[in-house]
């Protein structure tokens, strides 16, 4: 990448024209991914910076998310992150691309050192701070715990998959930037009606939200009635956005982080 790559933090309404007009040549395809995920690079007036593309046509079909599209559901939780004003999704956006209509997404680089924050670790070994949420042994039978820090930035992106209904927020989808913030990526299966969230995140489980999180969960309550409400309608159907407005609600009323349900996976599968 040259010195006029973009970063999120940067340039925000830069790094969202780039994702929609820059010139979108491929990379490659990133293969552990379920879905076609591709890695490219944009070039738009002179600037440069990856993403990733999701071709709507790479979509293998879910029969739990039969409305709608991975595509328009990854750029809904863009958006209601960016009204959360915490901005914990990379910028992303539907545009055409060389296999047609997709997801653009902005690609963060973590750094070599970045210090990870989930992870398995040896079961008497568990960092200070960090909470340990399921227990894992490995192949020669040593007990490991998966566990996560417990940090004020993953307990942000708690609150906003809980917003959001992620059923698969893994410790592999948790990136941090080259500018120490922290993001979350991969949000094709959130805004189901139904209850359906799994996480890695469960450290804070049925502990009182923070006050920064009740001040957005108020303001974002508007924005969904309203503005937000409208753009996020051209993603989901109003059936997801009614209950994302109910979900809101619910955690407002509540003032406390959910549990984990007793009757489907609390966990993705796999965890990282």
């Amino acid at each position: 990448m040259t010195s006029s790559e973009l970063q999120p933090r940067h340039d925000g309404s830069a790094a969202l024209r780039l994702l929609r007009d820059g010139e979108l040549d491929i990379e490659g395809r990133l293969v552990d991914a379920s879905n076609t995920t591709l890695r490219g690079i944009l070039t738009l007036d002179g600037r440069t910076a990856r993403c990733v593309y999701k071709p709507v046509r790479g979509e293998r079909p879910l029969w739990d998310f039969p409305d709608g599209t991975l595509a328009g559901r990854e750029v809904a939780a863009y958006l209601v992150s960016r009204a959360t004003g915490w901005d914990l999704v990379p910028p992303t956006v539907l545009r055409d691309g060389p296999f047609g209509p997709g997801s653009c997404q902005l690609w963060i680089d973590e750094p070599s050192d970045a210090e990870p924050l989930v992870g398995f670790v040896p079961a008497t070994e568990v960092p200070p701070r960090w909470f340990p949420v399921a227990a894992a042994r490995d192949d020669d039978g040593a007990a490991y715990a998966l566990a996560h820090a417990d940090d004020p930035r993953l307990a942000r992106l708690a609150v906003l998959d809980a917003v959001l209904n992620n059923a698969d927020r893994k410790g592999g989808h948790v990136l941090v930037g080259p500018d120490d913030r922290l993001y979350g990526v991969d949000h094709g299966v959130c805004f189901h009606v139904e209850e359906k969230l799994r996480t890695v995140l469960w450290g804070w489980a049925g502990r009182q939200l923070p006050p920064d999180a009740v001040t957005m969960l108020d303001t974002l309550a508007g924005l969904v009635a309203g503005e937000l409400g409208e753009e996020l309608a051209e993603h989901l159907t109003l059936g997801e956005v009614a209950e994302l407005a109910a979900r809101v609600d619910r955690l407002r009323e509540t003032g406390r982080y959910p549990q984990p349900p007793r009757d489907w996976p609390a966990m993705p599968w796999p965890p990282m």
